[in-house]
């Protein structure tokens, strides 16, 4: 796809440096991060809308949506955990000044995406509809989710390539770049969902197979966008159409660092069909509260995720140069700003809940039990700020499982055993104060794990 003489520098001249190794930490982070925190935001405003636009055909609709979450949620994790592992590798590569190394990440994981594609495009077809049967017999909310679930995972050859791509201007360290491209699907999907939805400008009425078809669609055009902004403006690396194919070596290091990722976040979708199996036991209106709980609480999230993203390639970059003084500037930068957007995220949800679910078209159920729901929810809000850095820093320079075993012990071995055994008491209220349970357990093991991949970075760059 390009010409590889194009990129090379003249003989004798050396590499560039990247600004990743030279610009001051603070604007550094900056300017790597707010791209990213905005596209994040209007990434988490399209997932609001579509539940949104959802909620107004029926509780029924917006239940469908909300179980069918952790099988997009598993997707995610394929995708996104890939995609944390061609950034950590990438970034490193260049740190080190390997090109070659660097090109292999690039190709081998736009590989690695499309292959992905193509698996969950087959497994979705046979096992979406089991998957609603197992946890509803109602039968609009089965129809409806897998619907909704056939069309979202069966082109998920739109997502797959939009991380990846995105991924690679973002390791590169030109998220502005990768930022136009989240707005613009992300945009077009907030237009083409009501339209869908509800069939306007002579479009059929599609209900909740029109928010899908709009969330695809935005997918593919962002990706599109992607792809053609790397080749043309990305000289960092050189994707060229016969090297997209396996290359063990990188390969390997790719999922080194981004299996334990996808692990994680796919233990989100058991913890999240295992709530959904606790909540709904107690009535469907939980299970909408928890659906519009996920939906909301991703605008506080989102843009912590986006601060993550900036800063994993300038970690993996200085630490691959064996410059240990910007790595933990960035680090302590990076912790004290996700803390601060937790805690406003705290705030908002323990002063206006009853705001926040009114976009939800709440049944009164629904506002009766949300509220208390939300307040409880949100408590460990500022935790898990420095607990989500606190992970990606273990990945970035190392070590990978720390953070696995961090999501494992959060999720699986606390927050669902302690969900179920608060449910025995017959009160919903207090199967809310797991999240809280579970996110103090996360933080004291965050805490552990960061002290002991620093302390192992410095041995190794020292020895």
């Amino acid at each position: 796809m390009k010409d590889n003489k194009t990129q090379s520098p003249a003989p004798g001249t050396p590499p560039r440096e990247n600004k990743m190794g030279v610009m001051p930490i603070a604007p550094l982070l900056a300017g790597m991060a707010i791209p990213m925190m905005i596209s994040m935001l209007v990434q988490a405003l399209y997932n609001v809308v579509d539940s949104v636009f959802v909620a107004k055909i029926s509780q029924d609709a917006l239940n469908a949506v909300s179980l069918a979450f952790p099988l997009q949620n598993l997707m995610i994790a394929v995708g996104g955990g890939t995609a944390v592992g061609i950034n950590a590798l990438l970034s490193r590569s260049l740190g080190e000044k390997r090109q070659d190394m660097a090109d292999k990440a690039a190709n081998t994981g736009i590989f690695l995406s499309l292959c992905s594609a193509a698996v969950f495009a087959v497994l979705i077809l046979l096992l979406a509809k089991p998957f609603f049967l197992a946890q509803t017999k109602n039968p609009v909310i089965v129809a409806y989710g897998t619907a909704y679930a056939r069309i979202c995972l069966g082109l998920s050859v739109g997502i797959f390539s939009q991380f990846c791509f995105e991924r690679l201007l973002q390791s590169t360290g030109r998220t502005t770049l990768a930022m136009a491209t989240q707005l613009i699907g992300a945009l077009i999907n907030i237009v083409m969902d009501p339209i869908l939805i509800f069939g306007l400008l002579g479009f059929p009425r599609l209900e909740v197979a029109g928010a899908a078809w709009a969330t695809v669609l935005g997918q593919i055009v962002a990706a599109t966008l992607a792809v053609l902004l790397n080749v043309k403006c990305n000289p960092d690396v050189h994707i060229r159409l016969r090297d997209i194919r396996l290359h063990r070596d990188a390969a390997r290091e790719i999922y080194r660092v981004g299996l334990p990722s996808i692990i994680m976040q796919s233990i989100g979708s058991v913890m999240t069909f295992g709530m959904n199996k606790i909540l709904i036991s107690f009535t469907e209106a939980a299970t909408a509260v928890f659906g519009a709980y996920f939906k909301l609480q991703s605008f506080i999230f989102m843009p912590v995720f986006g601060l993550n993203n900036g800063m994993v390639p300038i970690v993996s970059y200085n630490y691959g140069a064996a410059r240990l003084d910007r790595v933990k500037k960035a680090i302590k930068l990076t912790i004290c700003t996700a803390v601060c957007i937790m805690t406003l995220g705290f705030a908002v949800f323990q002063l206006a809940p009853e705001f926040l679910l009114g976009f939800f078209s709440p049944s009164e159920e629904m506002l009766a039990i949300g509220p208390t729901a939300l307040r409880l929810i949100c408590l460990p809000f500022p935790m898990a700020g420095f607990c989500i850095i606190a992970g990606s820093v273990c990945q970035a320079i190392g070590n990978p499982f720390y953070s696995l075993i961090i999501s494992v012990g959060r999720q699986l071995v606390v927050l669902l055993p302690a969900a179920w055994l608060l449910a025995q008491t017959g009160r919903l209220e207090l199967v809310w104060l797991s999240f809280l349970i579970a996110e103090f357990a996360s933080l004291i093991l965050s805490i552990t794990f960061l002290r002991r991949t620093l302390k192992a970075a410095q041995k190794r760059l020292t020895e």
